[in-house]
């Protein structure tokens, strides 16, 4: 049966998108050097051909290792598919936090979060590539799970505003989580169902939107 990616990230009692966040905050690290080979194999295996059409043995192949040794780590191709796609989010979350150091206030921020959001997910060879070539796996577990994809990444942007916040760069009276909750599925909206009037490619377009929108929600009474 071929992995259902949809269910693998919302599967269980924490999303996969949740572990994902909770690996960045974490700053989780990859110790098992052959599991992260694997991994690597995997990854380009799946960019090169798709989830469904790849074979445990041709990770094993592309990574050089026995076809038993991808199964001791990843006893079925589903729980490789659901570590591979985790680490993907991993790193966006990562990427995400790096590049909204580069601005100096808080409405910059918001502007490179979203823009970098957008440029991450979409430029993923794997899970832009997935969104473009099978969405039927990936785009319904971000509107049909409930709700538990967008509220992770919800609590991961709320986050942010707190901090904000204690740092005195944005309004305690800020309501974050519903600001949040907008932000996330403005972009959301942008990645799911693509747009005929605002060009995705285009980072200086993204970022006058950002501005025009998102930048004005920062205040409470925006």
């Amino acid at each position: 049966m071929e992995p259902a990616l949809s269910a693998l990230l919302s599967s269980g009692e924490e999303s996969l998108l949740e572990r994902a966040y909770s690996d960045a905050v974490g700053r989780a690290d990859e110790v098992d050097e052959a599991r992260a080979r694997i991994l690597d194999a995997a990854y380009e295996q799946f960019c090169r051909l798709g989830i469904q059409r790849s074979t445990m043995e041709d990770v094993a192949r592309r990574a050089g290792v026995s076809r038993i040794t991808v199964y001791r780590r990843f006893t079925t191709k589903d729980a490789l598919v659901e570590q591979v796609v985790r680490r993907e989010f991993r790193r966006y979350f990562d990427r995400f936090l790096i590049d909204i150091e580069q601005a100096e206030t808080a409405a910059d921020r918001v502007v490179l979060g979203f823009v970098s959001s957008l440029r991450a997910i979409r430029g993923n060879p794997l899970i832009g590539g997935l969104m473009e070539a099978e969405p039927d796996l990936l785009v319904p577990s971000m509107i049909n799970d409930g709700g538990r994809t967008l509220g992770t990444v919800r609590q991961f942007v709320a986050g942010q505003l707190r901090h904000e916040q204690r740092a005195g760069t944005v309004s305690s009276e800020l309501d974050a989580d519903v600001v949040a909750e907008m932000m996330v599925r403005i972009s959301a909206s942008f990645l799911a169902i693509p747009s005929q009037v605002i060009d995705l490619d285009d980072d200086e377009q993204l970022a006058a939107v950002a501005r025009r929108f998102l930048v004005p929600m920062l205040e409470p009474n925006g």
